[in-house]
C-alpha cells in the first residue's frame, strides 16, 4: 500500500513539472492589455511590429481611459464579441450601439498574412468596407475564424482569459482597461 502511494506521489510530481505552462507572450509582441470586465479579467498581447499605428491607437486610447464604463455592444456565440464604442455608456442608446467610436480614425489597414483570425485574436472592426475608418472598436474572436483572415488588422491574442472571453453577452460591462506592466491605477 505505501508502494503504491509512493509510485502516485511520483507520477504527480512528473506531471507537475511536465505540465504546459500558461500561455506567454510570442516573440516580439509589445505591451499587454488588461480588460477588466464584469464577467473576469481578459489579458491580451499586442503586435507593434505588423500593426504599429494600430497598437499605437488602442495603447493611447487605454491610457486615456476611454474603454472605461463601455459595454459590449456585440456578443455573437460560437463567434466574437467587440467593444469600443462610447454610446454604449448609455443603455437608452442602446439602438445605435456599434455605430460610433473615438472619432479619430486610424486611416491605415495594417493586415498582415503572418497574423491569422484564430481563437482568442484581437482585431479592428470598421464600419461597412471601409477598412481605413477603423477607429476605436475591436473584436475578440470567441474561435477560428479563417474566413476572416486578410480583411481585419489583427493586432493582438489573448494570453489569459478566453473563458472570460466565452461568457460576455451584449450589454456586459468593460469596467477599466490598462497596461499590465503599469501599476493598475483607479
Amino acid at each position: 500500500m505505501r508502494r503504491s502511494a509512493l509510485v502516485v506521489l511520483a507520477a504527480i510530481l512528473t506531471l507537475a513539472s511536465t505540465a504546459v505552462p500558461a500561455q506567454q507572450k510570442s516573440p516580439g509582441a509589445g505591451p499587454v492589455v488588461v480588460l477588466e470586465t464584469s464577467k473576469g479579467v481578459i489579458e491580451f498581447e499586442t503586435y507593434p511590429e505588423e500593426a504599429p499605428k494600430t497598437v499605437a491607437r488602442i495603447l493611447e486610447l487605454v491610457k486615456k481611459n476611454f474603454y472605461n464604463g463601455l459595454r459590449f455592444h456585440r456578443a455573437e456565440p460560437n463567434f466574437l464579441i467587440q467593444v469600443g464604442d462610447p454610446a454604449t455608456r448609455d443603455m437608452s442608446r442602446e439602438a445605435y450601439w456599434g455605430s460610433g467610436g473615438s472619432g479619430t480614425a486610424i486611416g491605415v489597414s495594417e493586415v498582415t498574412k503572418k497574423r491569422r483570425n484564430l481563437l482568442g485574436a484581437v482585431a479592428m472592426a470598421y464600419p461597412g468596407t471601409q477598412k481605413l475608418a477603423a477607429d476605436s472598436q475591436f473584436f475578440i474572436l470567441r474561435r477560428a475564424a479563417p474566413e476572416l483572415d486578410g480583411k481585419y488588422t489583427v493586432f493582438g491574442h489573448v494570453l489569459k482569459g478566453q473563458d472570460v472571453v466565452a461568457k460576455i453577452q451584449k450589454g456586459d460591462l468593460l469596467k477599466r482597461a490598462y497596461l499590465k506592466d503599469e501599476t493598475a491605477k483607479s
